[in-house]
């Protein structure tokens, strides 16, 4: 760790359901720059899982944020509750002076979120949705190549991100939140696919403005969120996209997203059923100097995952770096996956504000 930077308390909010908690307690334990941790957990699951995996970085535990913040003022606070309770914890947070790393999607209402971006706005603040993506090197090539203009004029994206139909099978999962549109927000789209769409706009440089589609549940489970999305989709420098995102596997993912611009072509393909793709990005490009045909992205894989993502937040609430993911851009995605909701209710396309 850089001498330069003083170590950082982190504050996790969290409740029964919390999404991600083991590798967030893991990320926190890891990261040199987390000096300690205090936990605000009402319902008691998460303080075991905690210990274990923090030790003596565990600060203290609570059972209510108001507890926790009258005698600690913690940097950064991570918020991970189902999405209907996110707002008000996230808003806590921001009014203790935290910077907040929320886990996706932390509103059940776009209106909702907005406000907290604009909270976070006003105080100077960091609130930085859990779009780990980002930080994964294959991903910062691809977008290097893209900014350099080894692509030239983007012409279309197309993307897809696939999991398991597996998991809806289970009772389980059938009483959680994630399968309650009203408590998730939505269902694969905005648990899953939201993680691609943010790809395409942050690898693009541009936003979706316009969007229409189809969501729904074409696997049948007794479940009231969609298992399944369909999006066409303009952006504003005037590319063009096509998106399927759903739960159609026994097990694993299949996810790709590509890019055809005036002077190429650009694929990211992160999984292949159960197994992670070893040559990740490839790319074509008739850009000075050219390829000379297709090219394999032979970088490294690692860091990937919660750990760096959850550090370069840490960074950024210590002052030492600018955040992974912006308030605003976490805003534009929940927008468009809200536009296609409304798009799928309606049968009409959804302007996107600017």
């Amino acid at each position: 760790m850089p001498a330069s930077i003083d170590p950082i308390s982190v504050a996790v909010l969290t409740d029964a359901g919390g999404a991600h908690l083991s590798a967030y307690f893991e990320a926190l334990a890891a990261i040199d720059e987390v000096e300690n941790v205090l936990l605000c957990d009402p319902s008691g699951d998460a303080a075991p899982g905690a210990k274990k995996a923090l030790g003596e970085k565990l600060a203290g535990v609570f059972d209510d944020p108001d507890k926790m913040f009258a005698g600690a003022r913690p940097e950064m606070a991570m918020v991970s509750v189902e999405a209907v309770r996110a707002p008000p914890l996230i808003a806590r947070a921001l009014d203790a002076g935290c910077h907040v790393f929320a886990e996706k999607p932390s509103c059940v209402r776009a209106e909702d979120f907005e406000s907290l971006v604009k909270k976070a706005e006003a105080g100077g603040r960091h609130l930085m949705l859990a779009l780990a993506n980002r930080v994964t090197p294959a991903v910062r090539e691809a977008g290097r190549l893209i900014s350099e203009g080894k692509l030239g004029d983007l012409y279309g994206v197309e993307l897809h991100l696939i999991a398991d139909q597996t998991r809806l099978t289970r009772e389980s999962y059938h009483r959680s939140w994630f399968a309650d549109p009203k408590r998730a927000g939505g269902g694969h789209l905005i648990w899953l696919g939201i993680h691609w769409l943010d790809l395409a706009m942050h690898l693009s440089g541009s936003s979706i403005r316009e969007v229409c589609g189809f969501a729904g549940n074409v696997g049948g489970q007794p479940i009231a969120a969609e298992d399944s999305a369909a999006l066409a989709m303009k952006f504003d420098n005037g590319m063009f996209g096509a998106m399927n995102s759903g739960y159609y596997l026994d097990r694993g993912y299949h996810s790709h997203l590509k890019f055809w611009g005036s002077k190429g072509w650009l694929e990211y393909a992160e999984w292949l059923g159960t197994e992670r793709n070893p040559k990740p990005l490839r790319w074509y490009s008739t850009a000075e100097p050219a390829t000379k045909g297709i090219v394999e992205y032979d970088g490294p894989l690692e860091p990937r995952g919660y750990t760096p993502a959850v550090r370069e937040c840490v960074l950024a609430a210590a002052g030492a770096g600018k955040p992974p993911v912006t308030g605003r851009e976490g805003l534009r995605v929940l927008r468009t996956v809200f536009g296609l909701y409304e798009a799928s209710r309606t049968g009409k396309t959804v302007k996107l504000p600017g």
